[in-house]
């Protein structure tokens, strides 16, 4: 992830060499190393890198100085278009449609359930009792989710779930507002969350395009232009513990400090350079722990999981998995 103004990436060999003139010196990261580029506005590319990374089938995506996206390269077509035809059958099947919507919206309610009793854990007696109370509504959200019958009926039940997860924010970090606002953000937590959903979405598309899926072709957030309406599905069930987790704990900590954000003129909150830098450090860090994965049995990084997660439900459409299985963390 590339962000300062003024930086230039250039292919040299088999190493992107990273040029600014304020940092002298030959820095270089091996190609190898790189699973994908993201770069900020202000940072150009050369036509040389640009090439090796269409060539290898390594997906660069271009994001505007407050994290919105604004495209992406992903070299040829990868995959197999008779995958890409389940996508689209199963999404014809209105009954196909929803067993996945409702997978997906069970394993967003599992997760947000074990986020809020592991904070719960550790909260004195009254801030635990009001945290579990929250996690006893995504408990029967669950029981809802099994047994709704309609793809209105499970989006009310999620909506409602969300709105009582953000409200109970300020449960869950001191000094934090109670709701959730983007587009754009009010304050400074809402503001990191909606960075950092940006970079889980860019790991989803990637590994998504990488399987031949297309990421517009959605279930649960349907076929909207414009939306990677897949890749919103399968991040469901990461946000809680892979983002969410993430941005709380630097709030409680109290990592984020003044110098990381500031208000725009139209009212909302981005990220300075100094914020951004910061927050994408943690948030490489972050995706280096291990994480249970109970359908494989191992331990698997946080960086692999959207790619492992994508692959099940290709797994799924092609018939090789009765049902897709989303992520819970144990």
């Amino acid at each position: 992830m590339f962000c300062t103004p003024g930086t230039s990436l250039h292919l040299e060999g088999d190493t992107v060499r990273i040029y600014h003139p304020e940092r002298p010196g030959r820095n270089i990261l091996p190609l190898v190393r790189i699973e994908q580029l993201v770069v900020w506005k202000g940072v150009d590319v050369s036509n040389e890198l640009l090439l090796r990374c269409a060539e290898d089938a390594r997906g660069v995506t271009w994001l505007s100085r407050n994290g919105r996206f604004l495209g992406r390269m992903g070299g040829a077509q990868t995959g197999s278009p008779l995958l890409r035809l389940e996508q689209v059958r199963a999404y014809d099947d209105p009954q196909r449609r929803l067993t996945i919507a409702k997978s997906v919206v069970a394993g967003k309610m599992q997760n947000y359930r074990q986020l809020l009793l592991r904070i719960a854990r550790d909260a004195e007696e009254k801030r635990r009792k009001d945290i579990r109370a929250v996690a006893e509504g995504h408990g029967e959200a669950l029981t809802a989710v099994a047994t709704c019958t309609s793809l209105t009926e499970l989006l009310g039940i999620e909506g409602n779930a969300a709105r009582g997860y953000f409200q109970a924010m300020p449960l869950l970090a001191r000094g934090v507002a109670a709701g959730r606002s983007r587009r754009p953000p009010e304050d400074p937590f809402n503001c990191v969350l909606s960075f950092c959903y940006g970079m889980l979405r860019v790991a989803v598309v990637g590994a998504l395009e990488h399987l031949g899926l297309d990421p517009f072709i959605g279930y649960l957030h349907g076929v909207r232009p414009g939306k990677p309406s897949l890749a919103l599905d399968l991040m469901e069930e990461l946000r809680p513990l892979l983002v969410d987790r993430l941005v709380l704990t630097l709030f409680n900590r109290k990592r984020i400090t003044d110098t990381h954000t500031r208000r725009d003129p139209a009212g909302g909150v981005a990220l300075t350079e100094q914020g951004r830098a910061f927050v994408l450090g943690e948030w490489s860090r972050a995706r280096e722990r291990l994480w249970k994965h109970n359908g494989l049995q191992r331990d698997i990084p946080a960086a692999l999981l959207p790619m492992v997660q994508a692959r099940l439900f290709a797994r799924h459409l092609r018939g090789d998995q009765a049902a897709y299985t989303p992520w819970v963390a144990s």
